[in-house]
């Protein structure tokens, strides 16, 4: 097992879960783990060695940047090519591939695109450049899409003239009813994530658990959390039944983070939006309320593209959907790598093959 945990006594009781794990795991089982944190994890510490050959586990739409359309990110390039225009953006976005260039190209022939950690950091930009026009990249799930969203109303409260947010941001429950609806996906169980879940609470999950009578287990990222996951996963499909089951109660409640969800209402109201992968999903968006539409960099500027090229020979869009894995994609580890990245899933931190890159042998 890679990057073992120090403790002796952790080590024991994490190969304990694997081997109830064995004991109940005797005809095959195939999981799904949405989000992309949990997908780095069970790499990075080897877990997959630990698991009986009968399961697999499969990453599913969890990344944020992996999903965020092609579309829209030539939208995020158009934004740093105007002039008077700097673009806030966190890090993974900056290398992802448009349909004809990036931001990291961009930026190199001149464009500001500044890299920044926390939406709140784009204010301090704006008001350290009153001359330009600052437009922060909002990328992500229920999980960051409140810090954004606090962002908003602080600089709608403050009266900056010169910061708007583009909204990208999406919710994670439409995503998983259109991936289970209308296909055969041979899934047995959702591992559910914990960042999300802590937000929008294990609740979320009941819809769909009823719906496509599919085990769900919200789990933390240690490896313990991930193996006790997948352990409840097992015995509701040995039991044959499915709930909602929440092992990850030390950040996860069943109602979830009702000050934060009331945060993200306040700001943001539901739209469709469209997915890489997945195409456009009802209500699985969420875009600025007209109330701060002075804030909307979707209305502050024009912004058109032109007709969006999807990577030829790119599978990251069949990946997100556990239609295939990293190594079934002929440009894997040949023309894309992380230095030289064809599309999202090798670029992101929480992209399926960029960990199946650093902890597969490749890199």
């Amino acid at each position: 097992m890679k990057n073992q945990p120090e403790s002796p006594k952790m080590v024991e009781e994490i190969l304990q879960i694997a081997r109830a794990i064995g004991e109940l795991a005797t005809r095959p089982m195939r999981f799904m783990e949405v989000c992309g944190t949990h997908t780095m994890s069970i790499f990075r510490h080897g877990l997959r060695s630990l698991l009986p050959k009968t399961l697999e586990l499969v990453s599913g739409p969890g990344c944020p940047v992996c999903v965020t359309s092609q579309e829209d990110i030539d939208r995020m390039i158009a934004f740093s090519l105007k002039e008077e225009v700097i673009v806030a953006t966190f890090g993974d976005l900056v290398r992802v591939p448009g349909s004809r260039t990036s931001l990291a190209e961009a930026r190199a022939s001149g464009a500001r695109v500044e890299i920044v950690y926390s939406p709140a950091s784009a204010l301090e930009i704006a008001r350290q450049n009153p001359d330009k026009q600052v437009v922060f990249l909002g990328v992500g799930f229920e999980t960051t899409a409140p810090t954004v969203a606090a962002t908003i109303l602080e600089a709608d409260a403050r009266d900056i003239q010169n910061l708007s947010v583009f909204s990208t941001h999406k919710v994670m429950p439409p995503a998983l009813d259109a991936l289970f609806r209308g296909q055969e996906l041979g899934i047995d169980g959702l591992l559910c994530p914990g960042h999300v879940s802590a937000i929008i609470g294990a609740r979320a999950y009941e819809k769909i658990c009823q719906e496509f009578n599919i085990p769900c287990v919200v789990a933390g990222f240690e490896p313990e959390d991930i193996l006790r996951g997948v352990f409840h996963l097992v015995r509701q499909k040995v039991k044959g039944v499915a709930r909602v089951e929440n092992v990850y109660e030390r950040a996860v409640t069943w109602e979830g983070n009702q000050n934060a969800c009331a945060l993200m209402e306040k700001v943001f109201e539901k739209r469709d939006a469209r997915w890489r992968g997945l195409g456009t999903i009802k209500g699985s968006g969420l875009a600025i309320r007209d109330d701060f539409s002075h804030l909307n960099a979707e209305r502050r500027f024009d912004i058109t593209v032109p007709e969006t090229r999807e990577k030829k020979g790119c599978l990251c869009g069949e990946i997100i959907r556990a239609r295939a894995l990293p190594l079934d994609c002929s440009l894997f580890g040949r023309v894309c790598t992380p230095t030289s990245p064809v599309g999202p899933c090798m670029v992101s931190s929480e992209g399926t093959c960029s960990a199946y890159y650093r902890y597969g042998g490749h890199a």
